[in-house]
């Protein structure tokens, strides 16, 4: 499907992205990236330094463009959502808005818009179908919001120009080599490594009892490219549908890197529950392959490779 078609992806140096494009690379695709900054160690694709805030830059990038990738965003923490949120809300709508107005007036074959699962409110079970019966929780309430508008907006092109060309995915809590490494604005899997790595011990929020639910960036990945393949205009959630406990991924990580985990019951534990239901997607013929197991094997031996980059960019954080 994708063989010498031009494939743009929009933050194409990131987690995800680097899964993509490498499962694009397999399928002999001219490959065209677009990030604020130019990937380490990717080759074979032509990279294009861009500013996808700018409308204007947005219609240059989509240019001949035959299928649009847009997985950028702003991976944060609570800290920032709560002290900083107008620093997420603007540039996430701008990043929604633009690319995808430049590639409906391009127009393109097919585009993949990249949502969150921070566009559910409260429950314990997410299903697709269930988004607008609630509001976004206010622990995801600017980040959420700014989601379900480029939901929205593919909807509106859908009634406006008389055909389904988008295809909407909403990860649940990716992980995976080249994520945030920053313990303070990490989100839980590379913080706890992070945490691991550093100290004597692992310590732990909570009891471990929460349970959430876990999906590799490559799964992630393959989960784009098998919607857009097989031309799935509703939302569909990308996770593992199986919940894991905060106990049994601390403990994954600790005996990874030899630690011992000691539990901070004092502190907060957030919801008990935060599943994803995959039933649609499985529909679709789509389900995760790597274990969490295997997925934290491979994220730990990508981290302690790569520990001069990861430093690099954690002062880069912190500054």
């Amino acid at each position: 499907m994708f063989n010498n078609k031009k494939v743009l992806v929009t933050g194409g140096s990131g987690m995800i992205g680097r899964q993509l494009v490498k499962l694009l690379q397999e399928e002999s695709a001219d490959i065209y990236v677009a990030d604020l900054s130019k990937p380490r160690n990717m080759t074979g694709i032509t990279f294009k330094e861009a500013d996808l805030t700018d409308y204007s830059t947005c219609l240059s990038l989509c240019g001949g463009m035959e299928y649009i990738f847009n997985l950028v965003g702003i991976k944060t923490s609570p800290k920032i959502l709560r002290e900083q949120p107008a620093d997420i809300f603007t540039p996430m709508l701008q990043f929604n808005t633009n690319m995808m107005a430049a590639a409906m007036k391009n127009d393109v074959n097919w585009y993949l818009y990249t949502s969150s699962v921070g566009v559910y409110g409260g429950a314990e079970i997410f299903k697709e179908d269930d988004v607008w019966k609630k509001f976004p929780s206010k622990n995801d309430w600017y980040g959420g919001w700014s989601k379900r508008m480029g939901e929205v907006q593919a909807e509106a092109y859908t009634i406006q120009n008389g055909k389904a060309n988008v295809s909407i995915v909403r990860p649940a809590n990716v992980y995976g080599p080249y994520d945030n490494f920053d313990t303070k604005n990490a989100m839980v899997v590379p913080s706890l490594i992070r945490k691991a790595h550093e100290n004597e011990f692992l310590s732990v929020w909570g009891d471990g009892s929460p349970i959430r639910d876990f999906i590799y960036a490559e799964d992630v990945a393959r989960g784009m490219l098998h919607m857009v393949k097989n031309k799935v205009t509703e939302p569909v959630n990308l996770g593992s549908g199986t919940g894991v406990t905060i106990e049994k991924l601390a403990t994954s990580i600790a005996s990874e890197l030899g630690k011992e985990i000691v539990w901070d019951t004092k502190k907060p534990m957030g919801d008990k529950i935060r599943l994803f239901d995959t039933k649609r997607a499985e529909s679709y013929g789509f389900k995760p392959k790597v274990s969490l197991e295997e997925g934290i094997s491979r994220t730990v031996c990508w981290f302690l490779d790569n520990l001069e980059i990861i430093d690099k960019r954690y002062n880069v954080f912190n500054r």
